[in-house]
């Protein structure tokens, strides 16, 4: 294929807001693709690599040269060059990276170097949201959704679902199972207004403690064990202890679901940002991180010794985990008949210095994503996990400092929607790193305002939502205030512009 061709159908994409509009868009481009380019054309339309990062930023791309007449760049081609480029490293390869992207935007068309650098920056704003991805999936290859998703699930690459589902069809899919070693994507909880509304939404149900952790997937075979994030990220090097934890378990074989986190002698949590640094560190001594230890509280179990339990009840995949797991590394959990047991585990939650709870369905299966209502969590104050798009160069006793937030939801159509602006809950610690996190995500600076790639998720806390002709979304945030970064959280999963409004709204 053509990158101009795929140009175009990111265009067509980015110009229409409607879902089906996408889907058609997508699904067009994947039936007239080789198998073997799809993983490349679904990372490209995902607005992501399928390298991921390959060290390229703003500044490396300042001196491109002129673009060219004709088109003749083909998609296969550049998922190449951006590979290669990848591999760079040491003496000299700063150097020969801005070669080999001056060779590869010589031969683009001023649309495709648009788009090239938009990939490359984080800068799309295409509207096609994974799920809209999977759904094109399983229409160019006509399949069920449902089985696309699933595989999905099991693979954690989409792009190689689809080259599987383009060249082999559901005979494929059904080869995809769980792997003990290969992770999986989690399974999220939805918000909930209250425990009223949640009890309401699925009852009788689990109710157990939120913990303000890290997501750790762990998975053993035999002695060797992997520890996975939320975004399948591979940090078992980083996790010594936790990997004694899980030697530790009764089982030859599992894949456990949880959180890790770092606690105080008194059982009371550390501060998020305590735990993050912890996992964030690239060794495993712990006496470079000031002596922090990440515990492990595992509240699934996926696998145990050959036998996989995603389609089994929420209520028989808890059985299991106590069979497996010993108290003090499962997440406190009870069944709650009613509002007034579900109420004193609140409670004790928040007092032991946790986040809230998840009320959990007894019946729901083990399914990626937030689909569904299974698992709905309460906190007892309005956040959000939003993204952060900018941020202002700070004065007076911040100067030097970045420190005034732009903050963005996800938006409807794919894009990210400002929400406000807030500098509140910022340490000297937290304006320090998050300064020199942000000058690595930059794409432009005017000595003003610094805009970023669109990657850093940071949670906030704020009183209400009030109408706000000033922003898109026609709503700001009130006495917004930051909490805590959340490295560990794609911006793909941050809140939504319309949990913003519900809120709003009061429903």
């Amino acid at each position: 294929m053509l990158l101009a061709e795929l140009v175009a159908v990111s265009a067509t994409v980015a110009a229409t807001r409607s879902r089906t509009a996408k889907v058609q868009a997508v699904a067009g481009a994947l039936r007239g693709t080789d198998p073997g380019e799809a993983p490349a054309v679904v990372a490209f339309l995902s607005g992501e690599l399928r390298q991921r990062q390959i060290g390229v930023g703003w500044s490396s791309l300042k001196d491109a040269p002129e673009p060219a007449d004709t088109a003749s760049l083909t998609v296969a081609e550049v998922d190449d060059a951006f590979g290669r480029i990848g591999t760079l490293s040491g003496p000299g390869s700063q150097a020969a990276r801005r070669d080999a992207l001056g060779a590869l935007f010589a031969r683009a068309t001023a649309e495709e170097a648009a788009f090239l650098r938009g990939l490359l920056l984080g800068g799309l704003r295409q509207g096609a949201l994974e799920g809209v991805v999977v759904t094109a999936v399983a229409a160019a290859a006509d399949l069920p959704v449902a089985d696309v998703r699933r595989a999905h699930m099991l693979d954690g690459d989409l792009g190689d679902v689809a080259r599987i589902a383009l060249a082999e069809g559901a005979p494929g899919l059904a080869r995809i199972g769980l792997v003990v070693g290969r992770p999986i994507h989690p399974m999220l909880a939805q918000p909930a207004d209250s425990l009223e509304d949640a009890l309401a939404r699925t009852s009788p149900a689990a109710v157990e403690t939120k913990l303000d952790g890290v997501r750790i997937q762990a998975h053993r075979s035999g002695a060797d064990v992997a520890l996975f994030t939320r975004t399948l990220d591979d940090v078992t090097a980083r996790l010594p202890e936790l990997v004694a934890a899980v030697l530790a378990l009764p089982a030859t074989e599992l894949v456990l679901d949880g959180e890790a986190i770092a606690l105080r002698a008194d059982g009371r949590p550390h501060p998020f940002q305590v735990t993050a640094s912890r996992l964030g560190s690239r060794t495993a001594r712990e006496d470079r991180v000031g002596g922090i230890v990440l515990t492990p509280q595992h509240f699934d179990v996926l696998h145990v010794d050959g036998e996989d339990l995603l389609d089994r009840p929420g209520s028989e995949r808890a059985e299991i985990l106590h069979r497996v797991v010993p108290a003090q590394a499962r997440v406190d959990r009870i069944v709650a008949e009613d509002l007034a047991a579900a109420q004193a585990v609140f409670d004790a939650a928040l007092a032991a210095g946790h986040e809230g709870v998840v009320v959990k369905s007894l019946d729901t299966p083990y399914a990626a994503g937030r689909r569904g209502g299974g698992w709905l969590k309460v906190k007892p104050r309005h956040t959000l996990d939003l993204v952060i798009l900018a941020a202002e160069w700070g004065h007076g006793r911040r100067r030097g400092w970045l420190s005034n937030l732009h903050l963005g939801a996800r938006g409807p159509d794919g894009g990210l929607v400002m929400l406000g602006k807030t500098f509140k809950g910022l340490t000297d610690e937290m304006l320090t790193w998050q300064t020199e996190r942000l000058r690595e995500l930059a794409v432009s600076d005017d000595g003003h305002v610094v805009h970023v790639r669109p990657e850093l998720v940071v949670e906030i806390a704020f009183d209400g939502v009030q109408t706000s002709p000033r922003y898109p979304g026609g709503v700001a945030l009130r006495f917004a205030r930051v909490l805590g970064y959340r490295p560990d959280k794609p911006a793909r999963e941050a809140s939504t512009l319309d949990e913003v409004l519900a809120i709003h709204s009061g429903s």
